[in-house]
């Protein structure tokens, strides 16, 4: 029996905030979100209907940020009164407050481990402290206007950082130096995040576009211009095949970065959407706006084949130790790709109403073309101008079969297709090593080749110089 792609629908959506929505995260359990907003609040939503909100006040001025820690014991928030706290997300609202920069704190972030926060401020820097005791350990300075956002990498060894200095650094945490800048000219990145491999990275900028940046070559990856407003926000899901993207156009948008396009567009939101989240395992996704409202999505898009991919590339993963330079990603990028091409593809699009009845079945138009991913060719493709017509009906969403899902399924011994899918996991490991021992190589030859052409102009410069 095979399954079939569905549309995202609307699970539950929550109102007690005052003002508009800055921030949201899950709990790794799902049983709770957090979310922070400009009336100076923390709240705490249960996922079971049931069990009511918590309402953290605290803070004097607006909350940006708002992260459950990696375990769940904790919430930290960053607030535009330059402090930062840590809750203990119970009925008791118990949490310690430290002043972490001398202007408004836009960002705060856990460390993997939990042990470590990296806050960015409009103080202009990123400031490094431990968790539990607060103490602070180093700040890293070469921004030189606001700093919006801040993160660790995967495996916590980078940090990469947005400002309105127009640019996106990445730093060495270890030697608390900046590696590389990539720059933003036509805007600024309101947001920064790394995707779940380590490998690259993706920025939601003021110009309306989103970014997927190569963190070892440096290079554009992808290029995606489709919104009609500035870009809030975004979240990678967990298993590395799609981006969600938040805008002041009032959209919510999901894109398929194997396929290089643009797959949903969720509507719900009255204004702008500030902030949105994918949960920890996927399967959820919130967002939170102007409109005081956060939106609980089921990310039903997320079907077997995308699952079982990314159960396979943690086992995987797990097993083979690559060095930290060449991480292997969850779906390998196309180290050729260089996308520059605006996004015109047909999504579908997803509305929903909150004065319907049936909110959590929204209704969507009917997707044009084919669905199949083909996972298996594990690249990520060039986001193209699409020819199909911009006429949409609306009408249920009719995803077309993933050909390889229909292979998986009818395959009747689940031991066999476990050992393929190892067997294709390692073989995709080793590509891509191969692939990148290939990049490195070329880099090798450039850099020898550009040291021996400056050798023979320091030579012929020698020889002029004796000569005269």
């Amino acid at each position: 029996m095979t399954s079939a792609l569905s549309d995202p629908t609307l699970e539950r959506h929550f109102k007690g905030h005052r003002d508009t929505v800055t921030s949201v995260d899950f709990s790794c359990n799902m049983k709770q979100i957090a979310t922070g907003s400009l009336d100076s609040c923390v709240m705490i939503w249960n996922m079971k209907p049931q069990m009511r909100a918590y309402r953290f006040d605290g803070h004097k001025d607006a909350v940006m940020s708002v992260l459950f820690s990696p375990s769940g014991h904790l919430v930290a928030s960053a607030s535009r009164d330059k402090t930062v706290r840590l809750w203990v997300p119970s009925m008791k609202a118990e949490s310690t407050v430290f002043r972490a920069h001398t202007a408004t704190v836009r960002s705060v972030s856990f460390s993997g481990d939990g042990q470590t926060l990296v806050t960015a401020s409009d103080d202009k820097t990123i400031k490094l402290w431990t968790v539990h005791r607060q103490k602070f350990l180093f700040s890293l300075n070469q921004h030189i206007n606001w700093v919006r956002c801040a993160k660790f990498s995967p495996d916590d060894r980078l940090i990469v950082s947005s400002s309105d200095d127009k640019t996106i650094k990445l730093w060495d945490k270890n030697n608390r130096e900046c590696i590389h800048s990539f720059y933003e000219h036509a805007g600024y990145a309101n947001h920064v995040d790394f995707h779940p491999s380590g490998t690259c990275i993706a920025a939601a900028s003021t110009d309306n576009t989103v970014k997927v940046w190569d963190i070892r070559s440096h290079k554009m990856l992808q290029h995606y211009q489709v919104h009609s407003g500035v870009v809030n926000s975004l979240s990678f899901h967990p298993g590395g095949n799609f981006l969600m993207t938040a805008s002041s156009d009032s959209t919510v948008k999901i894109l398929d970065l194997v396929e290089g396009k643009l797959l949903y567009t969720l509507h719900g939101h009255q204004g702008p959407v500030t902030c949105v989240a994918f949960s920890r395992t996927g399967e959820y996704f919130a967002s939170g706006g102007s409109d005081e409202q956060v939106m609980v999505w089921k990310s039903n898009f997320d079907c077997s084949e995308y699952g079982a991919t990314a159960r396979l590339q943690h086992k995987t993963t797990s097993r083979v130790q690559v060095p930290p330079t060449s991480s292997v990603a969850h779906l390998p990028f196309n180290s050729h790709a260089s996308v520059l091409q605006s996004q015109i593809s047909q999504p579908t699009e997803i509305s929903n109403r909150q004065d319907s009845q049936t909110a959590a079945h929204a209704q969507s138009s009917s997707r044009s073309g084919s669905d199949s991913r083909a996972s298996h060719n594990h690249a990520f493709k060039n986001p193209s101008v699409s020819s199909s017509s911009n006429n949409q009906t609306q009408t249920q969403g009719l995803p077309q079969q993933s050909p390889h899902v229909q292979a998986r399924s009818q395959d009747s011994n689940p031991y066999l297709a476990s050992t393929l899918e190892h067997i294709i996991g390692q073989l995709d490991i080793l590509t891509q090593t191969v692939s990148i021992l290939e990049q490195r190589l070329t880099l090798t030859e450039d850099k020898l080749k550009e040291c021996l052409e400056n050798q023979m102009e320091i030579g012929l410069h020698l020889q002029r110089r004796e000569e005269a």
